[in-house]
């Protein structure tokens, strides 16, 4: 194990006896928004909240309606907040530093987590480096990735300086895959820990199979459903599933293509392939239903920091072809429980597509893999291994198997 996961692993042993922890969690998106960043957070916060630890949860209010929920052990405080240009159903948070620290010296947490890094979250930092608060943080979205996308690459050098300046004033950063753990040190980086993604697999599950959604798409039961879930969005690489589809036709001309999920390029992506089925956002147990209702699932993103649709899919039972980024590389053994290319190898995910998409048995074989590693992915462990990261910060000598309860009180 990485030198720098140590002090996280020891306080995790201790976490069996602790006492509760108030913990102060600050992100600029949280559900109903949909991303990755949203829906997982919510996850970790809901783990937090069920195994006794006091949670507030600072994030921008999403709308006029929008109010403050508040339960014991569990409230939120909302801050001032705008529409993100392009981005209308998403909030930016407003800068906070005044207002954080007269919250938080009225009643100290133990430790704060910032998920993201905009105007809330530098407001966070600096509210909690002026109180002397231990603080952890979040590298879950790859800024640095998406600019060549959008022809901002000038942006990319300050950008990164700003991510490293702002993580390396944090006492631990998490991040969801060894290999983002290893990208970000070469790149200045310290104090990160990995603490991985889990999956819903109650929820995603192939049982959520629907012939009459699969009717809906006007597919026959023995028809190939090709499907790809997320973002439709220039850095998600969609290109590759348009160019995978189109050689899968040729071999099955009957297979269709469902796009789930909704973004600026959905009119350029019907324009390139009318026949596909556009579902639009999904969510819950009709997201799951899409899952695994499709075939194969096709997962060309060489940007995501983790990629929560892999571990659904698999859940699902969907034979998975991905490049070997993110969760894919962390969890996908090529040819046992899904496919997996090179990063600069298209011409290898193609032709993992088509070998697939015209072996039915090969298939199933590959996603009856794929769910049996999906459920290993448990939350509850996660959000243990986040515990450990933040008692890391807030007791650093725990020593293994030492109660947390006797260190902060004894």
């Amino acid at each position: 194990m990485h030198q720098s996961d140590t002090h996280g692993d020891q306080a995790s042993n201790a976490l069996a006896d602790q006492r509760s922890l108030r913990l102060a969690v600050v992100t600029e998106t949280y559900p109903p928004e949909v991303n990755g960043v949203a829906l997982t957070l919510a996850r970790v916060v809901d783990g937090l909240h069920r195994r006794g630890h006091d949670v507030q949860l600072i994030r921008p209010r999403q709308g006029a309606a929008d109010s403050a929920r508040t339960s014991p052990r569990f409230h939120e405080v909302l801050m001032r907040g705008l529409p993100i240009p392009n981005y209308p159903s998403l909030r930016m948070g407003l800068p906070a530093r005044r207002a954080l620290i007269r919250l938080w010296s009225a009643q100290r947490p133990d430790a704060v987590h910032i998920a993201t890094e905009g105007p809330l979250g530098w407001s966070a930092l600096s509210a909690a480096a002026h109180l002397k608060l231990p603080i952890s943080s979040d590298f879950r979205t790859n800024f640095h990735a998406y600019s060549r996308y959008y022809r901002i690459g000038w942006l990319n050098r300050p950008v990164m300086a700003y991510l490293r300046w702002f993580h390396n004033r944090t006492g631990r950063t998490m991040v969801p895959t060894d290999a983002l753990r290893r990208e970000l040190e070469l790149i200045g980086l310290r104090n990160l820990s990995v603490v991985s993604r889990g999956v819903d697999t109650a929820r995603f599950t192939p049982g959520q199979r629907s012939e009459a959604l699969r009717r809906s798409w006007g597919v026959e039961p023995d028809d190939l459903v090709v499907t790809c879930v997320g973002r439709l969005a220039p850095e998600k690489n969609l290109g590759v599933v348009l160019r995978a589809f189109a050689a899968i036709q040729a071999a099955q001309p009957r297979a269709r293509l469902l796009w789930v999920g909704d973004g600026p390029q959905r009119d350029e992506l019907h324009g390139q392939c009318p026949s596909a089925f556009f579902a639009g956002h999904c969510h819950g147990e009709r997201l799951a239903a899409h899952y695994a209702s499709a075939d194969l699932f096709l997962f060309p993103s060489l940007t995501e920091t983790f990629g929560n649709v892999t571990t659904e899919a698999m859940a699902s039972g969907l034979a998975v072809v991905a490049f070997e980024h993110a969760a894919a590389a962390q969890l996908i053994r090529s040819g046992d429980n899904g496919m997996l290319a090179g990063c600069d190898d298209e011409h290898a995910f193609v032709q993992a597509a088509i070998d697939l998409a015209i072996d039915p048995e090969r298939r199933r074989a590959l996603g009856t893999q794929a769910r049996r590693s999906a459920c290993e992915l448990d939350w509850d462990v996660i959000v243990q291994r986040f515990e450990g990261v933040v008692a890391s910060l807030i007791e650093p000598t725990a020593a293994p198997g030492q109660p947390l309860r006797a260190v902060l009180e004894g």
